[in-house]
């Protein structure tokens, strides 16, 4: 895998979006190569604490684990000299972490957008393969409050970012992975292609 490879991989909570990844790092760094595993949970209750202590004990003892809920720009290009592959998971986490970070700021989706280049531009200057999980969340019902709306949009702003920028992608369901590149793209007549494919529609209770 060349090493602006960027995959990002997105699906419901549960559905094996980080086992995917870890394979797929492994495979990129090779059986003795290190992957730089930027964690965005913070074990804020026993619960959550034992959720991550099973994420680690799935992946392999020798890749480099760096814990960070906000700067990943900082901890990526801090710690990624002598990896093979950088694995971030996730953006679902680290978005939360910001925007709670920036809660009553009405900047706040500028900021998280703008961190989300900033990562993208890390990405580009590294010659390593990434990998990116993130949740898809705006499938299921309006969330009732407002943080909860607004989450919900600038998560999925991030992703669109992303997926706009991804060498591959997967949406990942039961553990198993549909390949939205071989998916190809559609052209809807008289609407102008955007990169994102489409532009942010702003205001409504949709994406």
């Amino acid at each position: 895998m060349s090493g602006k490879e960027l995959t990002l991989l997105l699906g419901g909570a549960g559905a094996g979006k980080s086992a995917l990844a870890v394979r797929l790092a492994s495979a990129a760094a090779g059986d003795s190569g290190a992957v730089l595993f930027v964690a965005t949970a913070q074990p804020s209750d026993p619960e959550m604490e034992e959720r991550i202590h099973r994420h680690q004990a799935a992946r392999p003892k020798h890749w480099r684990l760096v814990e960070e809920p906000f700067d990943l720009v900082r901890a990526v290009e801090a710690h990624a000299a002598g990896c093979n592959a950088v694995l971030v998971d996730c953006l679902t986490l680290w978005v939360s972490n910001l925007l709670l970070r920036h809660e009553g700021d009405p900047a706040a989706d500028e900021r998280i957008l703008s961190q989300t280049t900033a990562l993208l531009a890390a990405w580009e200057r590294l010659d390593k393969p990434w990998f990116i999980v993130s949740n898809e969340v705006g499938m299921g019902v309006v969330p009732p409050s407002p943080l909860g709306r607004a989450y919900r949009d600038v998560l999925g702003k991030v992703n669109r970012a992303v997926a706009a920028r991804a060498t591959k992608a997967y949406f990942v369901v039961a553990g198993l992975a549909l390949d939205l590149n071989a998916l190809g793209t559609a052209t809807v007549a008289g609407v102008e292609h955007h990169n994102p494919p489409f532009p942010f529609r702003e205001g409504g209770q949709g994406g």
